[in-house]
């Protein structure tokens, strides 16, 4: 899984996520902080159980779950800018990291379908 390209963006993120967090209220630690990292290191988790599975079928299931946990954060780092929990600034970064890792997700689903 470690030279897939769409896992290796999904980790980056989920990196920047986890980086973030200190920065929130010590009040959102087991609310809105424990919701980000579910959904962040969700993706790249699904994005590797999904790779081990052997039918296409099964494989797809887990890229199903990563793309809603890529869905999930969105509005999670949308909420924390509203919030002011982070910055426009960070919040528009997150959400182009958001659109690549979509997209690779995408990409990815596709040359799974195909090759079934």
């Amino acid at each position: 899984y470690e030279s897939l390209i769409v896992w290796q963006e999904a980790h980056k993120l989920c990196m920047a996520a986890y980086k973030l967090l200190p920065k929130f209220p010590t009040d959102e630690r087991f609310s809105l902080c424990s919701q980000i990292r579910r959904s962040a290191y969700s993706v790249p988790m699904n994005i590797v159980e999904g790779n081990k599975k052997r039918s296409a079928k099964e494989k797809l299931h887990f890229i199903e779950h990563s793309e809603a946990s890529l869905e999930e954060l969105d509005y999670q780092f949308y909420l924390s800018k509203d919030l002011g929990y982070i910055s426009d600034e960070q919040f528009q970064k997150l959400r182009l990291f958001i659109g690549k890792v979509s997209y690779l997700l995408t990409q990815f689903r596709k040359g799974i379908k195909n090759s079934s």
